[in-house]
């Protein structure tokens, strides 16, 4: 079938550190790819205003899929301030480069596992009688990923025809009289199509993978319209698989009740915002950044990244220190999307082979705080880690 062409965008700060581990486990493991290196990130930006430059997009355009580090990203005040001379007070607008691709390739499902390793000094435990217990979490996010309060319809004094719409509802009287540059507004968009996908394709891979419950999580008490269309929309498709629990929670109760009882939830469905902080508290319970992976799916087209930021402070650390789990994970994902299911699988028995032995620990999971002074203390390098995993495929 010959390579398979993949965009490689390692971006910024340990993302460059943790996607080159990626690429040798992926070597290793036999997954042959041409790998098209495009521009990504903070660099862009400081030097052209854009962070996401357009001979990217055109090409993911033309190979429609990417693998991802991870990117630096700054309030817009700072950005600003650190663009390059020549582009001080051109009119560049910061705006996230992910956030920009999902919505140019429509890439709606975000899908982010939380699945614990044995063994991980980092798992969730609790308290059982006099003793404590360690329960076996498997959970994935389906988030979506290009509505809700992430579509990018905001305004800080919005123009007057869009606050004469928003004023003929009731509730806008009470902000009638604040002035415009007082003001700053953020939509909620969800609609009927968004909903139907990612709670038919979230019902298809619990049936998939043997999941036994799809638990939709919002908060439609408050947000009646669109929580509530979710819950409506997860009725319908619910009923088209009689052999999957359907289940509702509000993200607030959620965040409570997955430090209590989360081996109950199997695969949990969400709008944007509710998804991102459902998945990072998951993500908690199963030894956090360093081991959370995503992929963000369109219809034809998909993007594979860990979720952690670019963490700068540690970037210029020699050797580096930083788990690159997440990143390796993420990889897995893309395989599976490629259909090279048992080189994935290979892998991840070789992590959880590695987790499950207790020699070999980044700082992280030792629970030491991030400086060249674990090496000390017995945390191996990033390189170390990605040797061990190698070394068990």
């Amino acid at each position: 079938m010959g390579k398979k062409n993949i965009v490689a965008m390692p971006g910024d700060g340990i993302g460059k550190t943790v996607f080159s581990e990626g690429l040798r486990v992926l070597d290793a493991v036999g997954f042959e790819a041409n790998y098209i290196n495009a521009d990504i990130g903070w660099e862009c930006w400081v030097k052209e205003g854009n962070p996401l430059p357009h001979r990217t997009i055109e090409l993911l355009e033309k190979h429609r899929r990417g693998l991802f580090g991870s990117i630096t990203s700054k309030p817009k005040d700072q950005a600003a301030k650190e663009l390059s001379p020549e582009l001080q007070g051109k009119v560049c607008v910061y705006y996230s480069p992910i956030v920009g691709l999902r919505q140019h390739f429509n890439l709606d499902l975000c899908i982010r596992p939380c699945r614990s390793f044995k063994g991980n000094p980092l798992n969730f435990i609790r308290r059982k009688g006099n003793g404590f217990e360690e329960p076996s979490v498997d959970v994935v996010v389906f988030r979506q990923n290009t509505e809700g309060l992430y579509s990018g319809v905001e305004w800080t004094n919005p123009p007057e025809n869009v606050r004469t719409a928003l004023e003929t509802h009731p509730k806008m009287k009470k902000f009638k009289n604040i002035p415009g540059d007082d003001i700053a507004i953020s939509t909620r968009i969800f609609t009927r199509p968004a909903c139907r996908r990612i709670i038919r394709e979230a019902f298809l891979y619990a049936k998939k993978f043997k999941y036994k419950k799809v638990t939709v999580c919002e908060k439609p008490n408050v947000l009646r319209e669109t929580s509530g269309m979710m819950m409506e929309e997860a009725k319908k498709i619910g009923a088209d698989f009689p052999d999957i629990a359907l289940r509702f929670t509000n993200i607030d109760a959620q965040m409570m009740w997955l430090t209590k009882n989360p081996e109950d939830y199997g695969i949990i469905v969400a709008g944007n915002l509710f998804g991102d902080i459902g998945s990072d508290g998951f993500a908690g319970l199963v030894g956090g950044l360093g081991f959370a992976c995503s992929a963000n799916i369109g219809k034809d087209c998909a993007l594979f990244e860990p979720t952690h930021g670019s963490a700068p402070k540690y970037a210029n650390l020699k050797p580096s220190i930083v788990n690159p789990i997440a990143m390796i994970l993420s990889s897995c994902m893309m395989l599976d999307y490629l259909g090279e299911i048992e080189k994935s699988e290979k892998i991840k028995k070789a992590i959880a082979t590695i987790i499950e032995e207790g020699k070999i620990k980044t700082y992280d999971m030792l629970r030491l705080k991030g400086s060249e002074k674990v090496f000390e203390k017995g945390a191996v390098s990033t390189k170390e880690m990605t040797d061990a995993i190698i070394s068990k495929l």
